[in-house]
């Protein structure tokens, strides 16, 4: 049973397209869409495993929210076992410690490589956790950020990524950034105490700075606006629609056996037990979350209403080239990437065009470090 509390942690998935294009429906064209290649930048062949688990948000927030944990490092052996990266001096050393599966690591990945901040990835083991024993908070992403000699530890996917932010812009001292994203406990509808933060889509800006890299007031509310959306609407229609059907559901956990960090006996434990539970919990999230008895149409029109709300005159939602906005509803969708769910959105909707310059405008980024 621990194996498959496990898997369903772990379930949340960044997987690798399999045979998607925008071909797939009539009239559509992956090439002439976007100007790119017949298949996606650094994909794997068709074939690849294909999962997308997303049970956290249903068993009481396994991927949920945690406090930010700031501390100075103790001795080289602490810093040798958190693997910072080395980058150049008068920078920030990062190490994410994810789940591959997860859409709030894959956020702030997205985030991280459209800034070409170099970082190391630390994959944690979703049943032991012994990645993450230095910390007191066991959830992920857990982002380990050193300055200097300070290591600082933060947690929640917006507040990283609204931190970071912050820090590119503004030159400010990151430990001082931190404080400004109190954790705020409280208890939640199930009577389960949580950790939200405030403040956690704003960036910590002054006048100037705001000015800088918006071009109006209407442009940063309508920036925090859709992230949120994008935590509190657009993250729960992944589930229903990744296990809609035992066959979805047993496809979604063949990812988890060939990428997640199982062993061999809690790998096949996860494939066939977790996919079982997260079909019955993807009914009772359903419920939850007042969906309608096709859930695919749900998916359809969150996917159609970001596109609308992007517009027909500018590329992305930032202008000219992604915003925070963009990145969170990007890294969200790619968690779907590979199954059905995907494909299926993919056709039905016109969110396709959208998509393909975040991801061309990520890989670019990349390609400068």
């Amino acid at each position: 049973m621990a194996v498959a509390v496990a898997a369903v942690r772990a379930g949340w998935r960044y997987a690798r397209p399999v045979g998607w294009r925008l071909g797939c429906c009539p009239g559509q064209s992956r090439a002439g869409l976007s100007g790119a290649a017949g298949r996606w930048p650094g994909t794997a062949p068709k074939g690849a495993p294909r999962l997308l688990g997303v049970a956290a948000l249903a068993l009481g927030g396994a991927l949920g929210i945690g406090h930010t944990v700031r501390g100075r490092l103790k001795s080289q052996e602490q810093l040798a076992k958190q693997a910072v990266p080395q980058l150049a001096e008068g920078r920030l050393q990062l190490t994410l410690y994810q789940y591959k599966t997860c859409p709030f690591c894959s956020k702030v990945r997205a985030f991280l490589d459209f800034h070409a901040l170099p970082y190391e990835v630390v994959e944690v083991n979703p049943v032991r956790r012994q990645e993450i024993k230095f910390s007191s908070y066991r959830k992920v992403p857990i982002l380990l950020a050193q300055e200097g000699e300070l290591l600082q530890q933060l947690n929640d996917s917006s507040v990283i990524i609204s931190a970071l932010k912050t820090y590119l812009v503004s030159g400010k001292n990151l430990e001082d950034i931190i404080a400004y994203y109190p954790p705020m406990k409280s208890v939640n509808d199930q009577g389960k105490e949580v950790t939200e933060f405030g403040n956690k889509y704003w960036l910590m800006l002054n006048e100037k700075e705001t000015r800088r890299l918006y071009s109006g007031k209407e442009a940063q509310t309508e920036e925090m606006k859709w992230r949120q959306w994008a935590d509190d609407r657009l993250v729960h229609l992944i589930s229903p629609n990744v296990y809609r059907t035992p066959t979805e559901a047993l496809a979604s956990f063949d990812y988890i056996v060939h990428e997640g960090k199982f062993g061999v006996v809690e790998g096949a434990v996860a494939k066939y037990v977790g996919a079982a539970a997260m079909f019955i919990i993807s009914k009772r999230l359903k419920s939850r979350h007042h969906l309608q008895d096709d859930v695919r149409e749900d998916l359809y029109q969150a996917a159609n209403q970001w596109v609308a709300a992007v517009g027909k005159d500018r590329p992305f939602m930032g202008g000219k080239e992604p915003n925070l906005a963009d990145l969170a509803v990007y890294g969200v969708l790619r968690v779907m990437e590979g199954l059905e769910a995907f494909e299926d959105m993919m056709c039905h909707t016109q969110i396709g065009p959208w998509y393909l310059r975040v991801e061309k405008a990520i890989a670019e980024a990349r390609g400068h470090y």
